[in-house]
């Protein structure tokens, strides 16, 4: 099955540039292109996507608040975050809003194909140690949702503290290796958190632990 892509960018060439690298390859198609995000969310509507590839800086509707009605919905595409600088605020604030990673707009064609592969696999594409430099320097700007406490207690206690190493920026390996179980035992007590949480992937697992103070900034 190909990759649907949608492509919202509001320089048509940057679009027309995209839509020829990923239509050149066999497993993706370009279902659509949009301007801005209040057109990516009225296009949604008529024509089904896996991923998106998000601009944020654009008129009318921007890429992170485009992304926040993307990903409030349950079955929604992912979300590929285009931004220029790898510590822009833009780039945290998409993470919020629930894109499963961001990627520089300079990329070489190469990591954007193989970002919305990883991002169309449900994986995400920015590096917990990269998701938690981001958080740790505007951490104050993270704001509590209102039954934090409720979802934390429905997680076993070793389930909660494979999060903790999780928002600490550790693989699966890494977390296998300091709690003396198999990678294997950590993938699946990892989807269970995803699962119970209602998270898509390892960056909201990240931000989440952030947001409930499960994790410190700089700590």
């Amino acid at each position: 099955m190909s990759i649907r892509v949608l492509i919202v960018d509001d320089q048509a060439l940057v679009r027309a540039g995209f839509a020829m690298v990923l239509s050149a390859q066999a497993d993706m198609e370009v279902v659509g292109e949009a301007g801005d995000g209040a057109e990516a969310l009225a296009l949604l509507v008529r024509v089904p996507a896996d991923v998106v590839v998000m601009d944020i800086r654009m008129p009318v509707m921007d890429g992170v608040e485009a992304t926040r009605r993307i990903c409030a919905g349950p079955d929604g595409p992912r979300v590929l975050v285009l931004t220029t600088f790898d510590t822009d605020e833009d780039a945290f604030a998409a993470l919020q809003a629930g894109a499963s990673g961001f990627l520089l707009k300079n990329a070489p064609p190469e990591q954007l194909l193989a970002a919305i592969r990883v991002v169309a696999a449900g994986e995400s594409v920015v590096a917990p140690r990269v998701t938690r430099a981001l958080l740790d320097r505007f951490a104050g700007q993270l704001t509590l949702p209102g039954r934090a406490d409720e979802r934390l207690a429905m997680l076993t206690e070793r389930e909660r503290e494979v999060l903790e190493l999780v928002a600490a920026g550790l693989s699966n390996a890494e977390i296998a290796g300091r709690l003396f179980v198999a990678e294997g035992t950590v993938k699946t007590h990892f989807g269970r958190i995803l699962a119970k949480l209602q998270l898509r992937d390892r960056v909201q697992a990240v931000v989440f632990a952030y947001e409930i103070g499960l994790v410190k900034p700089g700590v």
